[in-house]
């Protein structure tokens, strides 16, 4: 199971990763800054059509009933337009930040290999004086 997500892992092309984060993260938040500061639509009461009328005035209520059942509709896609746009713009953050531990521990190993070569070759050198 362990073999998958190392092919996974290996195969993410983690150079652009790295680039494209601060990228990613800017887009989040001008999104963010787009949707949040538009006003939502307020909720009308939903009222049902009656798609029985017959008189021109029952035909204007009941387009006037299906208008109300839209804009309460479109209030509830706003909405979740914000909740989604606040949770890409939190996964955009934390990309950030887990893409800025991962160059971290990145330039670490680099350091501990670079350590370990050189005591091997101190090692190796000792060996090969006496």
């Amino acid at each position: 199971m362990a073999i998958p997500w190392l092919v996974v892992l290996q195969s993410v092309p983690w150079s652009d990763v790295i680039r494209n984060a601060p990228k990613v993260a800017e887009g989040a938040k001008k999104l963010w800054n787009a949707v949040s500061g538009k006003s939502a639509v307020p909720n009308p009461p939903l009222v049902v059509p009656r798609p029985d009328s017959a008189t021109g005035t029952d035909a204007l209520a009941a387009l006037d009933t299906r208008i109300v059942a839209l804009e309460s509709a479109v209030a509830d896609l706003h909405a979740q337009m914000l909740a989604s746009s606040e949770v890409i713009k939190a996964l955009a953050e934390q990309n950030t930040q887990l893409i800025k531990r991962v160059e971290a521990n990145r330039v670490r190993v680099a350091w501990l290999t670079a350590v370990t070569a050189l005591a091997v070759i101190v090692v190796i050198a000792g060996w090969i004086v006496r």
